[in-house]
């Protein structure tokens, strides 16, 4: 439920210390807190109506709102996430959602309106995403206000036609992510990030030299540490993004959904 506007807007002021103290803060967690018997522990109801209240608050292109959140609440559903996901913390975590792109609320707007919906499917996964992704973000981040922690799964990638089925995703509506809260059960390390001149640029792009890149390869190659093993983050993106790797798998199973969903721009 969308609260009303206060008369006064509450400060919002805090100091450069503490934003960025509570950013580092951040943590990717994929072990929650859990009931003796694995089940879920619900988050508290104000709790609940907060992070949900942050997600309705987000940005939005053009007034449209083009996300919708599923939340998964049946242990059956969630089992089944799992499965199609290969994410075992889904089952377990306090609250966890499907973020979806969504052109399809837009559309009945116009119908009931009295109006022809465009054609616009390019638009639609531009905006779509964009919108899912700040609505999940503020979601996160009200939840990490709060004391808690997340995960977004990317997984979801894997499954995606049995996802839609699922959830009985009409045209119109594509999963992004899935996104888990809960209290965090495990004590996650800090992890890295790439170094600012390669990701802030000032009024053009710097594409990086060999030198930088290979510096920044050292400052992420703790990411990719496994089991006290030294990582080597280049050939963790390699598994990933690399001839051969998981998202070329992955490529033919998200045109297919964007095709299934009125969403490819694209020729075939």
């Amino acid at each position: 439920m969308l609260r009303p506007m206060p008369a006064t807007l509450p400060t919002r002021t805090q100091n450069a210390a503490e934003v960025t103290a509570f950013y580092d803060a951040h943590r990717t967690t994929r072990s929650y807190q859990a009931d003796p018997d694995g089940s879920p522990l619900p988050l508290p109801a104000d709790h609940l109506e907060a992070i949900l209240h942050a997600a309705q608050r987000a940005p939005t292109d053009a007034t449209a709102q083009l996300y919708s959140l599923v939340r998964l609440t049946r242990p059956e559903v969630r089992a089944r996430m799992v499965t199609l996901t290969t994410n075992a913390h889904i089952a377990t975590a306090s609250e966890a959602f499907v973020v979806c792109a969504d052109v399809r609320r837009v559309a009945r707007v116009l119908e009931v309106a009295g109006q022809t919906p465009g054609h616009w499917p390019a638009i639609a996964v531009h905006f779509g995403i964009g919108d899912a992704v700040m609505a999940g973000t503020n979601l996160l981040t009200a939840a990490e206000m709060l004391g808690y922690q997340g995960c977004w799964i990317g997984g979801v990638m894997n499954g995606l036609d049995g996802i839609i089925d699922l959830l009985q995703l009409p045209p119109g509506v594509l999963p992004f992510a899935a996104l888990t809260i809960g209290t965090s059960a495990e004590d996650t390390p800090h992890r890295p990030r790439v170094p600012r001149p390669l990701v802030i640029h000032t009024d053009t792009y710097h594409n990086g030299t060999d030198e930088e890149i290979r510096n920044a390869v050292a400052v992420m190659n703790p990411i990719a540490a496994r089991q006290g093993q030294p990582g080597d983050w280049a050939r963790l993106l390699g598994a990933y993004f690399a001839v051969g790797g998981s998202m070329e798998g992955r490529e033919p199973r998200l045109e297919a959904a964007l095709k299934r969903q009125g969403m490819w721009s694209g020729e075939g």
